[in-house]
């Protein structure tokens, strides 16, 4: 299946509907979540983008077309769109590049594929809690891998691989509804 501009658009539309990052539940208005990270010239740049892609190139379905656009135009547009999640971004990637210096040298973006899930594997970022002020697979898990398969099932292309008929934005109504996914 190939990612489309549509999809991209389909994202980015779900994303700005009132979706909450990291696909959290959002707070009440009581509630405030205090950051630990840095807003003051924290901005996504190409090597966080790159390092998005090759997360997207991983956490997505092998057969997937299309990752690296998608995510390029997804991630450009969706992150810039708020300061201090943007400074939580590119906080997540140098977490991320100081993780897999320990044990690599090079930065996440530049490994194998396979040595990329490993990673993810070791950080056991699977099995994390996404908080976006929590430890460093936390943080991973909230600004990075949730970011990205939010987006992917947001389109049309990820919902219809989850056999989500009808994902939001993509027209269908009530008939949808009354048939079988296979109808």
């Amino acid at each position: 299946m190939e990612l489309s501009r549509r999809d991209v658009l389909s994202a980015l539309s779900a994303a700005s509907a009132g979706a909450v990052a990291g696909c959290s539940a959002p707070t009440s208005g009581d509630e405030t979540v205090a950051s630990e990270v840095d807003t003051t010239d924290a901005t996504v740049d190409d090597h966080d983008v790159d390092t998005l892609v090759a997360l997207g190139e991983v956490v997505y379905p092998s057969g997937v077309d299309g990752v690296e656009p998608f995510v390029r135009e997804y991630s450009a547009e969706r992150v810039r769109r708020d300061p201090e999640y943007e400074a939580g971004v590119v906080d997540a990637v140098s977490r991320l590049d100081a993780y897999v210096e320990e044990f690599y040298s090079d930065p996440y973006a530049d490994l194998s594929a396979t040595e990329r899930l490993a990673v993810l594997e070791q950080l056991s970022v699977d099995d994390a809690d996404p908080v976006p002020d929590g430890d460093d697979r936390q943080r991973i898990r909230y600004y990075l891998v949730n970011e990205l398969l939010y987006a992917f099932y947001a389109t049309p292309t990820g919902a219809s691989l989850a056999g989500l008929e009808n994902p939001p934005g993509h027209p269908g109504g009530t008939t949808s509804y009354q048939r079988g996914p296979n109808a």
